[in-house]
C-alpha cells in the first residue's frame, strides 16, 4: 500500500507539470562551482526538458543567516536550498525548514543509511580530505600529521574557516585516531586539545571558505597543502596533473536538498527534490563530479572505474571519519563561537 500511495505521489510530482501553460521557475541555492556545473547537467536542464519548468540558480557559501532573516521577515526567494548536514539538523529543530514529505523521494530503502532525514534529502555523499600538489611539494604527505609537519612539508596550508573539519583534523593530527575523534572531542580536554593543535599551524594557515578557493590556491602556489572537497579536486585534476589527495582521515558527509520554512513554491520546489532523487539523475550527477549518490539504484548502474573513484568506494572509506551531525548540532554554536573568538586573537 505504502508503495503505491509512494508511486502515485511521485508520478503526481513528476508527470503533472508538463504542460506549457503551467510553465514555472524553482529557484535552487547551491554551492556553486564544478558542483553547480553537475548539478545544471544532472538535475537542472533534464527537469526544464522534463517538466517545462526552469531552474534559476544561485550560490552561497552555506551561511545560512540570509535564510533566517528572509524566513523571520515571511519574504522567502529561495524554494530549494543546499545544506550541510549539521546546519540542516540545527535548522530543523529551529523551524527553519519544512518537514520532509519522504513519500516524494520513493522508497526511502532505496537510500544510503542517513540520507533522508526529516528536513531533507540527500543529494550526494561527499569527503572533506587533504590534498596536495605534487608540483609544490618534496615527499608524498599521507596523513594530517604530515600536514601539520611545516618543517617536512615547508609552506603554507589551506583549511576551511570554521571550527567544524578544523578541530577533527587537529586531532587526527595530534595522534588520535580517526574512530575516536568525537569521542575525544566530546570533552572539554578534548577540545583544548585541538585547539592548542590549532595554535601550533595558525601562523601557516591559509583559510578558505568557497570550494573553489582549494583548488585555486594549489594551483597557483599559495599553499602546498590544503582541506578540499574531493569533488572539486577530482575536476580539477584534468588540468593539474599535479593535483593528488588523502582519503584516509576524510571527514565524509552528505548535502542535502531542503525547503526553507513558508517557501512560496512549495509544491514545485518538491518536484524538483523528487526529479533531483531519481537514479537515473543522481547518476549522472556521479559521472560528472566525484561525489557519490546516495540512491542506491544509482550506485548500481555507475561503471566500476567511476564508482573507485567516489567517497563511496570501500578503500576510501577504510580509515575515514563520519560527520557527526548530532554532536555538531548540539555543539556547534558554542565552539564556531569559540573559533571566532581564536582566530582574533
Amino acid at each position: 500500500m505504502l508503495r503505491a500511495v509512494t508511486g502515485g505521489l511521485l508520478f503526481g510530482l513528476l508527470g503533472s507539470v508538463a504542460m506549457p501553460a503551467a510553465a514555472d521557475y524553482v529557484t535552487v541555492i547551491s554551492f556553486g562551482g564544478a558542483n553547480k556545473a553537475a548539478q545544471e547537467t544532472a538535475f537542472y536542464k533534464p527537469f526544464k526538458e522534463a517538466t517545462g519548468n526552469a531552474v534559476v540558480h544561485g550560490s552561497y557559501n552555506g551561511d545560512l543567516d540570509k535564510l533566517k532573516r528572509m524566513v523571520e521577515v515571511s519574504h522567502v526567494s529561495w524554494d530549494v536550498v543546499e545544506v550541510e548536514a549539521p546546519e540542516l539538523a540545527r535548522g530543523c529543530q529551529e523551524g527553519l525548514f519544512e518537514k520532509l514529505d519522504q513519500r516524494l523521494i520513493g522508497d526511502p530503502a532505496d537510500f544510503v543509511p542517513g540520507a533522508v532525514q526529516p528536513c531533507g534529502v540527500g543529494i550526494f555523499v561527499w569527503t572533506t580530505l587533504l590534498a596536495y600538489n605534487q608540483d609544490k611539494v618534496q615527499g608524498k604527505p599521507a596523513s594530517w600529521a604530515d600536514f601539520w609537519d611545516v618543517k617536512k612539508y615547508p609552506g603554507k596550508r589551506g583549511l576551511r574557516w570554521g571550527a567544524k573539519y578544523s578541530l577533527e583534523f587537529a586531532l587526527m593530527a595530534d595522534g588520535v585516531a580517526a574512530k575516536d575523534v568525537y569521542q575525544v572531542l566530546g570533552t572539554q580536554a578534548g577540545v583544548d586539545r585541538a585547539f592548542h593543535k590549532l595554535d601550533e599551524l595558525k601562523p601557516y594557515i591559509h583559510w578558505w571558505k568557497s570550494g573553489q578557493d582549494p583548488v585555486r590556491d594549489l594551483a597557483d602556489g599559495t599553499v602546498v597543502m590544503s582541506s578540499a572537497y574531493n569533488g572539486r579536486i577530482s575536476a580539477a585534476q584534468a588540468e593539474q596533473k599535479g593535483f593528488r589527495v588523502v582519503w584516509s582521515g576524510g571527514i565524509y558527509d552528505f548535502d542535502f536538498w531542503a525547503l526553507p520554512a513558508g517557501v512560496w513554491k512549495k509544491e514545485l520546489a518538491q518536484r524538483f527534490v523528487a526529479f533531483a532523487s531519481q537514479p537515473a539523475q543522481q547518476k549522472v550527477f556521479a559521472e560528472n563530479i566525484a561525489y557519490g549518490p546516495t540512491n542506491r539504484k544509482a550506485v548500481e548502474q555507475l561503471a566500476p572505474e567511476v564508482a573507485a573513484n567516489l567517497p563511496t568506494a570501500p578503500r576510501n572509506m577504510a580509515n575515514a571519519v563520519g560527520m557527526n551531525v548530532a554532536f555538531w548540532a548540539e555543539h556547534g554554536d558554542a565552539l564556531e563561537q569559540r573559533f571566532q573568538d581564536w582566530a582574533k586573537r
